[in-house]
């Protein structure tokens, strides 16, 4: 009788492949997207004698723009499936207005307000993306109706007139901050503290994400130039962080965006769902065929817009302390435009939720160091149209040589 021993077999190492052709055009995007802020940052700062990057201007900064970033995240899933919303201004202005009855008028909580609020952004989001899913009438069509439609309701709940204050617990929605627990003085050492936390959770996890591609075989950058790339990122982390921390701390609106940023990008990056609206987006008739609901998932992304849109409008009335019957006007055109500056593509299925965030925070900014100087609100108008027009000549340059 003789016996036979088997060697368990040693793991198999896959030696990194090489990148595809054209891949790294993905990320001269992404990069050229962080270096043009940066550009643009310190050209402000220059111009403005260092006014830009003072902490009340970058606490402004933040509010001004925190309605938009918003926003650019439910538009950036409605432009990656291929469709365009153009309610979105008039829908967060309708909502802010039905806010403003509900607590003013009626005097109802703010919390059960802001609750129905987003239920009724739901229900606007669905109505319209019932007619665009299931009926297949062009998104262009529908949310151009819906934005003629919310302006006008907006302005009858309001009856024409505006309508404040609002309750103070609602106000720190957004002109809130982080409470100093930890008591640091005149340096909020509670924020600080989280953006060292949030700084090191970032490399961390981004370290993790690279050593899983390498076991896997996936090409990546350089060890040298991964670590200069996130030492930087941490750096103006911790800069802006510290900034912040030293006039207020972080803004309650802020975490609000921290939070919706991360579950964005997980969503687009990490789930089914995710990966789905990116089929839709870059071929409907295969997705279809390969077993997905298209129009269900086209649904769904126009019932979070509404969502989204909801909270933008609740934001911008808190930040305002009143709802105005012009609120919302021309933001569907600053969120359409952060997202095609951030990366995404006209004709749908590319596009990434932090593009999406780079290019708010380059409108907002670009507004924000051009008003300092003096810039008049009509070459504002051209400069930020002309940047719109360069950005999406770039992505048809790209796409035409891939």
């Amino acid at each position: 009788m003789s016996l036979k021993f088997t060697v368990p077999a040693a793991k198999e190492s896959r030696p990194p492949q090489p990148p595809a052709k054209g891949a790294w055009r993905g990320h001269l995007r992404e990069y050229g997207m962080i270096l043009s802020l940066a550009v643009i940052v310190l050209f402000f700062e220059k111009t403005t004698n260092g006014a830009l990057l003072l902490p009340l201007n970058l606490t402004n900064l933040v509010l001004q723009n925190s309605y938009i970033v918003i926003m650019a995240l439910g538009m950036l899933l409605v432009i990656v499936a291929g469709h365009i919303d153009l309610s979105v201004g008039s829908v967060s202005g309708f909502i802010g207005a039905l806010a403003a009855v509900l607590m003013v008028q009626f005097h109802l909580n703010f919390i059960l307000t802001s609750l129905l609020c987003l239920a009724a952004g739901a229900l606007i989001g669905a109505a319209q993306g019932y007619w665009i899913a299931y009926f297949k009438i062009p998104s262009f069509i529908v949310t151009l109706a819906g934005m003629l439609v919310f302006r006008g309701l907006c302005l009858v709940t309001l009856a024409g007139q505006s309508i404040g204050p609002f309750p103070v617990d609602f106000q720190k929605l957004s002109s809130g901050f982080l409470p100093d627990v930890l008591a640091g003085g005149k340096l909020n050492v509670t924020s600080l503290v989280l953006t060292i936390l949030l700084t090191a959770s970032l490399v961390g996890l981004a370290w993790r994400n690279r050593v899983k591609r390498l076991e896997n075989g996936i090409s990546q950058e350089s060890p040298l130039f991964f670590w200069l790339k996130h030492v930087v990122m941490a750096v103006a982390v911790l800069g802006l962080g510290y900034l912040l921390s030293s006039y207020k701390g972080l803004p309650n609106v802020l975490i609000i965006m921290i939070v919706l940023i991360a579950l964005y990008t997980f969503a687009t990056l990490r789930t089914t769902i995710g990966r789905r609206i990116y089929a839709l987006g870059g071929n409907e008739k295969a997705a279809r065929l390969s077993g997905i609901n298209t129009e269900r998932l086209t649904f769904l992304t126009f019932v979070n817009m509404g969502v989204l849109a909801a909270l933008a409008g609740l934001v911008f009335a808190a930040r305002l302390n009143t709802a105005t019957p012009k609120a919302g006007l021309s933001f569907e055109l600053d969120v359409i435009a952060a997202c095609f500056i951030g990366g995404a593509s006209a004709s749908g299925g590319v596009g990434k939720v932090t593009g999406a965030v780079i290019g708010a925070f380059i409108m907002g900014i670009m507004n924000n160091g051009m008003s300092i100087v003096g810039v008049g609100i009509d070459w504002q108008q051209v400069i930020k149209g002309l940047v719109l027009l360069a950005a999406v000549c770039f992505d048809v340059y790209n796409r035409n040589r891939s």
